[in-house]
């Protein structure tokens, strides 16, 4: 690897060890055997360094949510079943990268005071949502569509909140069951249940629910 790659993983090993705060410019240098001078020089600052180690360890994750889920899809033919085989596998994938989450959080808590992190952030989030869309359906990709970034906007929320009241709580995070148990509750308590207009859990005949 080159200086800029030893420097993104530097930062990402940074990130999951100490933190989006905590991490000083001298941190990741020692992380990554390079120079301090080397970061203003491939990147202009650390605060710019440690925004695109975030953003690509934060996609890195994805690619292994995509192997949690795709591996739950396998458990059962029952949507319900595989609705809480997919979550309990996504609670235990974010409890295993737990350092990467806080740093999301903590990153997420200073948008409001550094423009470029939330320009930064902002840039990714259509796309998150999209793939979120894809991936929870099965699917290669899906169209750019309101219909489709409303469906990943759902997966967001659910995913981000997940990983908030572990981070919180671990014991009192919900698994797959209590997030099937809530979204009954909350659909049966929102939506109407005539024919053609709400699809439940045992309805859902996409991969997962």
């Amino acid at each position: 690897m080159g200086n800029r790659e030893d420097l993104m993983a530097g930062a990402k090993r940074c990130l999951t060890e100490k933190g989006y705060g905590r991490t000083t410019a001298r941190d990741i240098a020692t992380a990554s055997g390079v120079s301090l001078a080397a970061i203003g020089y491939h990147f202009g600052s650390k605060e710019a360094l440690l925004n695109a180690a975030l953003i690509e360890a934060t996609g890195e994750w994805g690619d292994v949510l995509g192997a949690v889920v795709a591996r739950a899809n396998k458990t059962s033919d029952d949507p319900e079943e595989r609705f809480v085989a997919v979550w309990d596998g996504v609670l235990e994938s974010i409890a295993a990268h737990r350092g990467l989450w806080a740093s999301q959080f903590e990153a997420m808590v200073q948008v409001e005071r550094v423009p470029e992190l939330r320009e930064a952030l902002g840039e990714v989030q259509k796309n998150a949502r999209l793939g979120l869309s894809a991936l929870f359906q099965g699917l290669p990709e899906v169209a750019d569509t309101e219909e489709e970034l409303s469906r990943g906007t759902f997966y967001q929320a659910l995913l981000v909140g997940l990983a908030g009241q572990w981070l919180a709580a671990p014991d009192m995070a919900p698994g797959g069951r209590g997030l099937l148990r809530g979204l009954e509750l909350v659909g049966g308590s929102v939506l109407k249940r005539k024919s053609g207009e709400w699809h439940g859990a045992k309805d859902w005949h996409g991969p997962v629910a």
